[in-house]
């Protein structure tokens, strides 16, 4: 385990040397504190500085919202006031320049889960987009990925199917910091990147994962309360395009799967059976205590990482989707309700970034089949993403 300095300690460090006196904007929640579990909130309050604007993503600025709740304008033990960026319409994702007016610079301190489809590096993107063209200057204060930063896996974007869920065409798991996907965003679609700055974090290599830092855990969203569920979420989350339950209302949201309908241990000897590395899948019934299946029990597994190396969730989680559709096809439906303020394409299709994946599924491909094209996809995106690392 080593000493990892974030880019908020690396900037309390500085005394807030390039802040001082300045106008401050800051996008910021829970997960982001100091590594003295000191949220950048407290330590902007109290900088050389006037905290002139706070703004609250996805869950809130004090992470009390769940998924797809919408989050009014909030309160802060500052006088400074507070906007929302994930209110009530697809509009409300993006700052609005009146919010901007005034600052000197916008920072922003969020923690990611390497994941395309966690929406707070899309909250950065939307932030950028709108600041950097009135010529407000961004700061990203950097956070380690806690999947680290070598791994990338999983289908890119296709156009026509932005979101929320997919701002830009990366891959599932992109394996780059907040600090990395703020310049390659910037190269890529042309933002001044001249007003973009990323104090970047100390002593982290990207072969470390979070449990490899001495840096503390905080959840960043109500279901990502441990690294166990970051590791399996890049896959699990599939689950929310379908009606099946991806464990949230339970001890262990995205670990866990399954439906009223399933078979457990049939799922289970079925998918330990196909000898996929790195994972054991344990026969589960579980009790959501809100959301999908409230109150039901269900039947389905629990996803044991064995080994990290070897496992690649976004695999993983397409097998477990193929096999459960195999199980219970006369219950299993896709969500087609409005999902992250999109009605048309599907949840399933903006999640996996095209509908390509979903009509394998139908068409019964094998899971092993889907996944082979990807690996073009993954290759390309790795070299194209390498001259952005600001980590060895």
């Amino acid at each position: 385990m080593v000493s990892v300095k974030s880019g908020l300690d690396v900037l309390i460090d500085e005394e807030f040397q390039p802040l001082r006196g300045k106008r401050v904007g800051l996008v910021t929640h829970p997960a982001a504190v100091d590594r003295t579990l000191r949220s950048s909130l407290e330590r902007f309050a109290e900088a050389p500085l006037t905290l002139s604007a706070i703004f609250g993503p996805e869950h809130g600025l004090h992470g009390q919202a769940q998924d797809l709740i919408g989050v009014t304008e909030e309160e802060s033990r500052t006088v400074t006031r507070v906007v929302s960026l994930y209110g009530k319409d697809v509009a409300s994702l993006h700052p609005s320049k009146e919010s901007l007016e005034g600052l000197d610079v916008l920072v922003i301190d969020l923690q990611d889960i390497g994941t395309r489809f966690y929406t707070f590096q899309a909250t950065m993107l939307y932030c950028m987009q709108v600041a950097l063209p009135m010529g407000l200057p961004v700061m990203i204060l950097d956070r380690p990925n806690p999947l680290g930063g070598l791994e990338v896996e999983g289908p890119v974007l296709r156009p026509g199917y932005e979101s929320f869920v997919g701002a830009h065409n990366i891959p599932v798991r992109h394996g780059m910091t907040m600090g990395e996907l703020a310049h390659f965003y910037a190269d890529k679609l042309g933002l001044p990147g001249e007003l973009l700055q990323v104090v970047r974090c100390q002593g982290w290599e990207r072969d470390r994962y979070a449990d490899e830092t001495c840096m503390p855990w905080v959840m960043p969203s109500p279901n990502m309360p441990t690294l166990d569920t970051a590791l399996v979420y890049p896959g699990q989350c599939l689950f929310e395009g379908t009606l099946l339950s991806e464990g949230r209302g339970t001890t262990r949201p995205f670990e866990i799967c399954g439906a009223p309908w399933i078979d457990a241990s049939r799922l289970a000897e079925e998918m330990n059976a196909q000898g996929i590395p790195g994972v054991y899948f344990r026969p589960v019934c579980f009790r959501p205590t809100f959301q999908k299946h409230a109150n039901s029990d269900c039947g389905g597994v629990q996803i044991h990482v064995l080994d990290r190396a070897d496992f690649r969730p976004v695999r993983v989680g397409l097998a477990l989707l193929q096999s459960m559709r195999r199980q219970s096809i006369e219950q299993f439906r896709w969500r087609t309700e409005i999902y992250e303020f999109v009605e048309n394409p599907i949840a399933i299709d903006l999640l996996f970034g095209s509908d390509r994946e979903r009509l394998a599924i139908e068409a019964e491909v094998p899971w092993e089949e889907i996944a082979s094209v990807w690996e073009e996809e993954e290759q390309a995106f790795r070299h194209e993403l390498r001259p952005f690392w600001l980590y060895p």
